[in-house]
């Protein structure tokens, strides 16, 4: 199929995008990367009049790191892809969970030209950088001809591809905050084919401190409608490094409680309970590890490689290659 008749816009400048975006906010729509976007056009799901592309506007692909060590923030300009910012080496250094997630967005075809901003603008609870975001402690930055606003991921995300953007608002950038000293972080997920729709993914950062864990905070994709953190640290804290064992199932039953999954023809909501629970408990044994400094996202695409063998938490959830699927403008493959 064929998208319907509409216009094509091409800004060079911030100022003229927020002018076109004044005049066609209630039927126009952004073009980043398309790799979402397109896909629906050509499947008119969606039929916008006019199509604002920003992929020339200049200060919108800025991709920086800075601030003192431990403190620094990277910004993503909206124009970045994917594929930019998984091959910074001072993103990894700075914020590793970032760096490892963008690994299970979909393929390097889609990650060369899918956007960050744009995921985070479509607010898939299926996707990876939403959750990240929130799990970070990040933000972005909104401009319309009404002025300039900054929104935590907590605002950002009202409902299941739904944001509280306005129809002339348009996100310049993301900042992501590195990960603070002493952390451990890594991401996993689950899907039935590389390059599917994770059946379920978890985010997990975990502080020690003189080999004590001192807090866990936790992410998901695919098993709740919008992002949401969830804080361990009374369940774990306290807990030296090489005795987390016996706190494994605690973790694994709090997970399973916090999340809310639906169902559908890939899984049913108990599966991907049940999924969620075993990938919390992988994350969580690796990442205390007694040789693990820091994780740096080496390890990836390892769900589901052990099928079938059975732990306290009830693990394991069958075979997958552990990759998800982003997009552009958020939306994942076609």
């Amino acid at each position: 199929m064929k998208p319907p008749p509409l216009r094509i816009h091409r800004p060079t400048s911030i100022d003229q995008t927020l002018d076109l975006l004044s005049e066609h906010s209630v039927s126009g729509k952004v073009l980043a990367g398309g790799q979402s976007l397109v896909p629906v056009l050509n499947m008119r799901l969606a039929a916008p009049s006019d199509l604002i592309d920003i992929t020339g506007v200049s200060g919108l692909d800025e991709l920086t790191v800075s601030g003192p060590e431990g403190q620094q923030e990277i910004a993503v300009g909206a124009t970045v892809t994917h594929r930019q910012v998984e091959r910074s080496v001072d993103i990894a250094r700075a914020n590793p969970l970032l760096a490892e997630a963008l690994r299970f967005v979909a393929h390097p075809a889609v990650r060369n030209r899918g956007t960050t901003v744009g995921s985070l603008a479509h607010a898939d609870p299926n996707g990876e950088m939403p959750m990240i975001l929130a799990l970070t402690g990040g933000s972005v930055d909104v401009r319309s001809r009404r002025g300039i606003r900054t929104l935590s991921a907590e605002e950002l995300n009202v409902g299941p591809l739904e944001t509280c953007l306005e129809s002339d608002e348009l996100i310049t950038r993301a900042i992501f905050p590195a990960l603070p000293a002493g952390s451990r972080a890594g991401f996993d997920e689950l899907a039935r084919r590389s390059g599917d729709y994770g059946l379920a993914g978890v985010g997990m950062i975990v502080d020690v401190e003189d080999e004590t864990v001192t807090g866990l905070r936790c992410g998901f994709i695919s098993v709740t409608d919008i992002p949401e953190v969830l804080d361990l640290g009374e369940v774990v804290s306290g807990t030296q490094i090489d005795e987390v064992a016996g706190v494994v199932s605690r973790v694994v039953d709090a997970v399973r409680d916090f999340i809310d999954p639906g169902g559908d023809i890939h899984a049913t909501a108990d599966y991907r309970r049940h999924l969620a629970g075993v990938i919390a408990s992988r994350l969580f044994r690796r990442l205390c590890r007694t040789d693990n400094a820091r994780i740096q996202g080496a390890q990836v695409h390892t769900a589901g490689n052990d099928a079938g063998n059975g732990t306290d938490t009830g693990a394991d959830a069958g075979s997958g290659t552990g990759k998800g699927i982003e997009n552009d403008t958020g939306r994942r493959r076609a």
